[in-house]
């Protein structure tokens, strides 16, 4: 444990840092596997749970919690299995 008043405070501010970012990990994960099962099953309402998973992702490379190439090539994942499903 630091002694230094600094410290002290950085201990706790990085660990409050640590579960907001895995809060939000969390609901990124949900969101694309939500998605993905979604596609699988062939649901009537893909595209609006699609779109939540869009908003999730933008929000996510927002903050940091992934790169912003990295949620692109998500986003391009998702519509790419959309599209070979509506065929």
């Amino acid at each position: 444990m630091p002694n230094i008043q600094s410290a002290k405070k950085r201990v706790k501010v990085s660990a409050t840092k640590t579960m907001q970012n895995r809060l939000l990990k969390g609901n990124l994960k949900a969101a694309l596997k939500a998605v993905n099962s979604a596609i699988a099953e062939n649901a009537d309402n893909k595209a609006e749970i699609a779109k939540a998973a869009y908003k999730t992702i933008d929000q996510s490379a927002a903050k940091g919690i992934i790169h912003k190439n990295a949620a692109a090539r998500k986003k391009s994942q998702i519509a790419s299995k959309l599209n070979a499903a509506k065929a």
